[in-house]
């Protein structure tokens, strides 16, 4: 009988993941006892309305193979959430820590980060970003909250910080204890105690993805933060041009490294390409063409996606509302592309690999 089941849900499709239930191992616990069927499936969406969707789809389909003499008991929960829950005493709500780096700076990273972050949150995800980018902390402008200041709480009797939200990302940023124009000059291990303190001093709550925007190169923070927390992993940021191609493969290779052992996700190529709006058909290569999607390959990282040289991008991130907010245009559309592979990456990733743990490391 649960082979039938299974046979059924086989033509139930993740609509997100673009396969069927089966195929994806999405199906577990099912229950066959005289006219009552029972299962828990696990989809990329939380989303209330995804859930029901996917319930409806399954009856449906036990119906249409089974019969309609079945009492069907269809439990739907996100992917992840039905997995052992990790007790760590950092971040404990949160589902999915992922780190986004660059090898060098003036690359984009940050614009990638926040774009994703809302991205994310578009799709009915809990989101949280941490701005660990101590020296050039980005996101209170990005997110248009650069005038906010976070507020204390008493969680159990303890003070903690309440993180800034903005577009249904929560936000904590350096950027928001410091002065617009006030340049911020800390040895690495005042930035490294700053970056435990947003970690350990703030309520986050429940969360389905933390994303971290690290800074440029490898450094005390990149150390801390493996140190501190068990990353479910990295996304490097990289544009075409072979000197940027060279440090970011430095920087996957630091995450590869056998004494942090952090999993690669992806790569994601910025400024790919730029497309003036009097010639929309037309696409220069002004830094080179695909190079981050070939280093990806050569690395066997997979590639997530590449974003155009967009003056609206630039535009958004100046006035504080991501591009991937902007419906219907090319960059809102290579973003949410973006978002679709990252969402497929981090899930893969769960499903085949052992959990992290945070790295122990001398010295």
């Amino acid at each position: 009988m649960i082979e039938k089941i299974k046979e059924a849900l086989s033509n139930v499709i993740e609509p997100d993941l673009k396969k069927d239930l089966i195929a994806l191992d999405l199906v577990s616990d099912i229950k066959a006892d005289n006219n009552e069927i029972s299962f828990t499936v696990r989809i990329n969406n939380p989303a209330l309305h995804s859930r029901k969707r996917m319930e409806e789809a399954c009856r449906f389909a036990i119906e249409r193979f089974l019969g309609n003499t079945y009492k069907v008991s269809v439990n739907v929960v996100a992917l992840g959430a039905d997995r052992s829950p990790d007790q760590r005493s950092i971040l404990p709500g949160v589902k999915n820590i992922v780190a986004i780096a660059s090898g060098k700076g003036g690359v984009g990273k940050s614009t990638i980060t926040a774009n994703l972050a809302a991205g994310l949150a578009k799709k009915g995800y809990k989101v949280g970003l941490i701005d660990a980018d101590i020296y050039g902390p980005s996101m209170p402008i990005m997110f248009d909250v650069q005038h906010e200041k976070p507020v204390a709480l008493e969680i159990d009797g303890r003070s903690m910080i309440k993180p800034v939200e903005s577009y249904g990302v929560k936000l904590l940023s350096i950027g928001f204890f410091a002065e617009l124009d006030q340049a911020i000059v800390w040895r690495g291990a005042m930035a490294s105690k700053a970056l435990t303190q947003m970690f350990r001093d703030t309520h986050w709550g429940e969360l389905d993805y933390m994303l971290i925007d690290l800074p440029p190169g490898t450094g005390d923070i990149h150390l801390s933060l493996v140190q501190l927390v068990p990353l479910t992993g990295a996304v490097v940021v990289s544009t075409p041009q072979q000197i940027a191609l060279a440090d970011a493969k430095k920087g996957v290779s630091m995450f590869q490294l056998d004494s942090i052992k952090v999993p690669v996700l992806g790569m994601i190529e910025n400024m790919a390409y730029f497309t003036p709006a009097e010639l929309p058909e037309n696409k220069y290569y002004i830094f080179g063409q695909g190079g981050a999607r070939q280093l990806a390959e050569q690395i066997d990282v997979p590639f997530l996606g590449e974003v155009p040289l967009v003056q609206s991008i630039r535009e958004s991130g100046d006035a504080g509302r991501p591009a991937v907010l902007q419906e219907g245009t090319p960059t809102a559309i290579a973003f949410d592309l973006i978002v679709a592979n990252f969402v497929e990456r981090v899930n893969w990733r769960n499903t085949h690999m052992a959990p992290t743990k945070p790295v122990e490391m001398q010295g």
